[in-house]
């Protein structure tokens, strides 16, 4: 056990599959000698050499097409784009190929690839360092969508995700990369891609979020217990497939509900996670379903990035609306 951040608990379970398994491979821009612009790949090219961690030219519609390629004949790449905002030249190969593998050939060949990328804001990056599109890949049929917010979440999900038959897009907030430590077992052990996390137990409301939002939820459940609120917090932490089970559990049984995304308001994933609980749960619910998200433009990076992030205040006011709902 290792008191670590999530980028090292990021490498340590890249280190894990690259030793247990040698069809892993590592590839993208500056992975290798650099150790990756965050430095995620520290080390792995020394340890585990070029033919297994591999730099690649700065074009990432290649590096995803080269990653489907190794996936369909036997390998298990692990390929890292340097920030969402690069990652648009991969959609392409995402929606035409990776995810189509597996019914293209009937089952005959998958496509076990894993395409890693830090994502968000709160970094002050510059220019598209610091978006959050995560709704557009949940909407691409055949791809996992899995966004850690925890160092022990980030290395079980990893290491499960290497080890899944088919393409996982992997999500990490850059502002968690060093932002907490957590204690990490390097036993190897995954953890499912198809779970939301139960964070906190509440009575009052539940606070659902994921990667960057999930520290600011929690934040907000601790303000909103000192005005008598016990708001539940859920880590959605995989997207696709949703565990719309748990949601909708705790929705029924706190009656209120305050989703909270980082992305732009119109068309983000918390609309679907409303769509479900309307579906599923409109019968519990004592007042209207809140969301709390970013504005539909671009993000103003990056003076004025504190402005259009959500925050704990933000939540926490949107709860309290709920709760004055009669």
């Amino acid at each position: 056990m290792v008191e670590i951040t999530l980028i090292q608990a990021v490498t340590l379970a890249l280190a894990r599959a690259m030793e247990e398994d040698p069809r892993v491979l590592v590839l993208g821009e500056d992975v290798g000698a650099d150790g990756g612009v965050f430095r995620a790949t520290d080390g792995l090219l020394a340890r585990f050499g070029a033919e297994r961690v591999l730099d690649t030219p700065l074009a990432e519609a290649a590096i995803a097409g080269l990653s489907i390629g190794l996936a369909a004949q036997g390998f298990r790449p692990v390929a890292e784009i340097q920030f969402t905002g690069f990652i648009y030249p991969a959609i392409d190969q995402l929606v035409n190929h990776a995810s189509r593998l597996r019914t293209r050939t009937r089952g005959r060949i998958t496509c076990p690839m894993v395409l890693r990328s830090p994502s968000g804001g709160g970094v002050h990056a510059p220019e598209h360092h610091s978006e959050s599109p995560e709704a557009m890949f949940a909407h691409i049929p055949g791809l996992r969508v899995v966004i850690p917010s925890s160092p022990r979440r980030a290395y079980g999900m990893l290491l499960a995700a290497i080890r899944d038959a088919d393409p996982v897009v992997f999500l990490e907030p850059t502002r968690l990369y060093r932002a907490s430590r957590e204690d990490v077992a390097d036993d190897g052990a995954g953890l499912p891609l198809d779970r939301c996390f139960v964070l906190r137990e509440g009575t009052d409301t539940t606070l659902i979020a994921w990667g960057g939002m999930v520290r600011e939820a929690l934040a907000a459940a601790d303000a909103l217990a000192q005005e008598g609120v016990s708001a539940a917090v859920i880590d959605v932490a995989t997207l696709k497939p949703l565990d719309a089970e748990t949601i909708v559990a705790s929705v029924g049984k706190t009656g209120r509900c305050v989703i909270a995304q980082e992305a732009p308001l119109t068309g983000g994933f918390a609309g679907e996670i409303a769509a479900r609980l309307a579906e599923r749960g409109l019968m519990t619910l004592l007042a209207p379903i809140e969301r709390v998200a970013g504005y539909d433009t671009v993000m103003p990076l990056p003076r004025l990035e504190h402005l259009y992030l959500p925050n704990a205040a933000r939540i926490a006011a949107a709860a309290l609306r709920a709760m004055a709902y009669a």
